[in-house]
């Protein structure tokens, strides 16, 4: 279950209203110039790779230092919790976080290193766009209770992203009416987001997701 909310996280992030915009533009580095659609897909793996690394690196330490602090599970859950639910309540709008801005764009790529290099740095301006299920899956990752768990957790998280962001390079010239319907819609979609989130910091909060959790394992 905890597997399945982070991976969910991935899916949503990839969808919010400073990424999906983005996503032509992003695919169009990754083309280099070049017609050949392989050499684009390759350049999109070797950047989802880039920014894996920096995120399972990240649940890594969070999973590291939750092992540490299983004797304060409680106030761990009840902190955890309150972040994300700040987390919902800032993608709600009710609270401005200026952190959580969009991202800027980058150079065209012309090689796989170099693509994999930009997944590095990407991952970093990349941060304040997806913020909010970022900072939630490394608060799942906090709980976790090991730094293999909290390692897996980020890197489900980071296949959430990064899968739709392979399909896209494969199939962007047929997506342009999904991407519409998802913009069009923005308002609803970012409702639901953050309604997911605080709902996911209040199970957290009080203990009900460890227990639902242990139901599933």
């Amino acid at each position: 279950m905890q597997y399945l909310i982070t991976f969910l996280e991935g899916l949503i992030s990839f969808i919010s209203p400073c990424m999906l915009p983005m996503l032509p533009i992003y695919i169009s580095y990754f083309a280099g110039g070049s017609e050949k659609k392989h050499k684009t897909v390759i350049r999109s793996i070797a950047f989802v790779i880039g920014f894996t690394v920096v995120f399972t690196s990240l649940g890594l330490f969070a999973g590291f230092f939750s092992s540490l602090l299983t004797q304060y599970q409680t106030a761990v859950n009840i902190v955890s919790g309150l972040i994300v639910i700040i987390f919902g309540l800032s993608y709600l709008e009710v609270i401005k976080l200026p952190f959580f801005k969009g991202m800027k764009s980058g150079k065209e790529i012309n090689g796989v290193f170099s693509a994999f290099i930009f997944g590095i740095i990407y991952s970093i301006s990349l941060t304040p766009c997806v913020g909010a299920f970022l900072g939630s899956a490394l608060m799942l990752a906090s709980t976790s209770g090991t730094a293999l768990k909290g390692t897996m957790l980020l890197l489900l998280y980071s296949m959430g992203l990064g899968i739709p962001f392979i399909l896209s390079a494969i199939l962007i010239d047929k997506l342009n009416t999904a991407f519409n319907f998802i913009k069009k819609h923005y308002k609803v979609i970012n409702t639901v987001c953050g309604a997911f989130l605080i709902v996911v910091g209040i199970l957290m909060m009080f203990g009900v997701l460890n227990r639902l959790l242990a139901l599933f394992s």
